[in-house]
């Protein structure tokens, strides 16, 4: 074959290859990263946890990720219970999904509160609370870890306790 075939051959060929690489990952081609515009990324130590209503310091933080639970429209929120403290009970306007990311979270239904009824919800359930009625929920004392909880609905809502002449928490 004379050099002219052999480098018609390979002018024809270089190209196939070089895709074929890139395809397989065999190339140079790098992944485009993240554009913060498009895609937003809070690592753990990111998350801005603030206080839960007005809870004392220690018992609950929550960090709004997306909307405002006040506001119209749809929200999602982080809450992060501490062990040996619940929520009284109390409702809200709209439903709310919740998904227990870390943890194990006591919750119950109801107006009285029992903390003894509450069922334990380990790390990966589903909650879904409905609208207007009466629940409470947090982490049992002598439970070692908090539980952190996404909650996902739509706003605007508004913290009810049931009896609005005792305070929003209730320590366990």
């Amino acid at each position: 074959m004379s050099d002219f075939g052999a480098n018609r051959r390979d002018l024809l060929l270089a190209p196939l290859l070089a895709a074929a690489a890139t395809a397989f990952g065999t190339g140079s081609a790098r992944a485009a990263g993240v554009d913060p515009t498009q895609t937003i990324v809070k690592l753990p130590d990111q998350i801005p946890w603030q206080p839960l209503y007005n809870f004392p310091p220690g018992m609950a933080e929550q960090a709004p990720m997306f909307g405002k639970i006040g506001e119209p429209g749809q929200y999602f929120v982080l809450i992060r219970w501490h062990p040996g403290y619940m929520s009284a009970p109390h409702w809200y306007e709209t439903d709310r999904l919740c998904v227990v990311l870390s943890g194990t979270w006591y919750v119950a239904s109801g107006a009285d509160f029992a903390p003894e009824s509450t069922v334990p919800v380990p790390a990966g359930s589903y909650v879904h609370r409905v609208a207007k009625t009466p629940h409470y929920d947090g982490v049992k004392a002598g439970i070692k870890e908090p539980a952190i909880i996404a909650i996902s609905g739509l706003g605007p809502i508004r913290y009810h306790l049931t009896d609005e002449s005792k305070p929003g928490w209730r320590e366990v």
